[in-house]
């Protein structure tokens, strides 16, 4: 029988989409986005909630190895400075197509953002694909057929990538080229069918093990390398959207949720929904990657 634990409010940030968090170990703050609203998210330190309000949508974020993040915005990659600031625009992406976006990230264990998009439109059609950012700013097509790109994490040894097209209800896990910086030879980790929800966004702790956030399931579930599901973090919001180890021992999950969809009766019953949420799993993670360029 897996574990079970529950989710406190950590951040009440009320996010329309939060997504895509991660734990800056040099600042000691937990960062992240607010897709719709186009958002920058900072929390901790003596600097306390902080937000940058950028110019458009932004559907992940990395940290940077100099100073600042990488960013995926709606259909482009950029650098923002430490304050949040863009101070560069590296290139397009997918946007000749018009219905997509970017909408998950994370940066691997060489250094490379690699990020995948999503058909935002009514058929949700696998058009998009998911794409690495190399140091040198150069963008490279790394799989096809995509319609919600998310849960993309790398093993601690980073020779694997793991990978969900939401619709599908799949995880896959990739043999990852950490040369080339190239997933290769895919196969099923998780099918669907082992937690309500479908896969959304994911990180790997210290032992191997991979903790995914379930839309529509309220909950997170960590699957050990074989693909069982071994403990269930209960989130008071229907749709948990991401998640990431932090704090100073990096033994705290962190977990964005989101308001958008929900009826406002939804909303009555889930208050905190759009809020970071957090829990104290007994197991800690790995200080996040840091993009090369």
């Amino acid at each position: 029988m897996s574990a079970v634990l529950v989710a406190e409010v950590a951040v009440p940030s009320g996010n329309v989409l939060g997504e895509s968090i991660v734990w800056d170990d040099r600042t000691g703050e937990l960062v992240w986005v607010d897709i719709e609203r186009g958002w920058l998210e900072r929390s901790g330190g003596a600097s306390g909630r902080r937000t940058t309000r950028l110019r458009e949508r932004i559907g992940a974020v990395g940290l940077r190895a100099s100073e600042g993040f990488v960013a995926a915005f709606a259909s482009r990659l950029a650098l923002l400075d430490g304050a949040g600031q863009e101070i560069r625009n590296l290139a397009p992406v997918e946007d000749d197509l018009g219905s997509t976006r970017l909408n998950d990230g994370r940066v691997d264990r060489q250094g490379r953002f690699v990020c995948g998009g999503m058909d935002e439109g009514p058929d949700a059609r696998p058009i998009s694909a998911v794409h690495r950012l190399d140091a040198d700013g150069t963008v490279h097509k790394v799989i096809d057929g995509v319609s919600c790109a998310n849960s993309i994490a790398f093993s601690p040894d980073g020779s694997s990538m793991y990978f969900a097209d939401t619709p599908t209800g799949r995880i896959l896990v990739y043999e990852y080229d950490t040369d080339a910086g190239i997933p290769h030879s895919p196969r099923l980790f998780a099918d669907g069918s082992e937690h309500p929800g479908l896969s959304d966004g994911s990180a790997v702790d210290a032992e191997g093990c991979l903790w995914n956030a379930r839309w529509g399931g309220g909950s997170v579930v960590r699957y050990t390398p074989d693909g069982k599901v071994d403990r269930v973090v209960r989130v008071s919001a229907a749709n948990p959207t991401c998640v990431a180890f932090g704090g100073d021992d990096l033994s705290t999950l962190y977990i964005t949720t989101a308001r958008i969809g929900r009826t406002a009766a939804q909303l009555a019953e889930e208050p905190h929904a759009g809020a970071v949420f957090a829990a104290e799993p007994g197991v800690g993670g790995l200080v996040e990657a840091r993009y090369a360029g």
